[in-house]
């Protein structure tokens, strides 16, 4: 049976081609991190395949090879920058800086999803590109290992979130630690979620003060006014 993830794809393009994907757009917390990868054809790792689909161990160990044995880059777009641009357009600049990190110009670049980036070079989007071309799938292995690297450290300096296991991501656990410890730098506030928490953190709360309690005491009535009333009586006048 044949891999669904080879150089089949890429066999009509010119090379150096350069596959790029990227890792972290539905997280929220943590940058979105692109990755570029130009394969050497006859020399590159065995196993290559869709991040997603390799177990953690497996995964960084096709990392250290991969940035060994090929021409490999990394654009990351910050958490400020998701919020000023939108995810869509951060994950662009994110993959545009990829691409110029390779320290040259490929003559071709394939790209995961249904979208390239706004850029002069050729490029085709290819929709599941990390399961089905070599080359995007090794650029899936680097952005996903280098951003879960990225998310294990920030875990350090913000405890309590799980980030080293949910790396961000909206999982229980995370949402969790959002509503006890509230929202960090790190969390994407353009997100429809962490601005909902973080809305309903703004508001303030009622506080009621105590109030000295007394002995009730019956309402003090006072007594109406006399009113004087005129009572005119008109004596009926006999018919004459």
């Amino acid at each position: 049976m044949p891999r669904r993830c080879s150089f089949k794809l890429e066999l009509d393009f010119p090379q150096p081609l350069a596959g790029v994907d990227e890792a972290g757009c539905a997280p929220l917390a943590g940058p979105v991190v692109a990755a570029a990868c130009i394969l050497n054809r006859d020399k590159f790792p065995r196993g290559i395949d869709d991040s997603k689909n390799l177990p953690l161990d497996k995964r960084e160990a096709l990392y250290a090879k991969l940035v060994k044995c090929s021409c490999w880059g990394v654009g990351v777009a910050t958490v400020e920058e998701i919020d000023q641009i939108n995810i869509y357009w951060a994950r662009m600049l994110a993959m545009t800086r990829a691409v110029e990190a390779l320290g040259l110009e490929p003559a071709w670049v394939l790209v995961d999803g249904n979208a390239t980036p706004r850029w002069q070079r050729p490029s085709k989007a290819i929709v599941d590109g990390d399961a089905k071309c070599r080359s995007i799938a090794a650029a899936s292995i680097i952005a996903k290992v280098t951003r879960d690297r990225m998310m294990v450290d920030y875990a350090r300096d913000y405890p309590g979130y799980g980030w080293e296991r949910n790396r961000g991501y909206p999982t229980p656990d995370h949402r969790r630690a959002i509503n006890d410890l509230g929202i960090t730098p790190l969390h994407r506030r353009s997100f429809g979620l962490v601005r909902a928490i973080e809305q309903r953190q703004a508001q303030p709360e009622l506080v009621f003060e105590a109030v000295e309690s007394f002995e009730s005491h019956p309402p003090v009535v006072e007594s109406a006014p006399d009113i004087m009333t005129q009572h005119i009586v008109v004596e009926a006048r006999p018919a004459a």
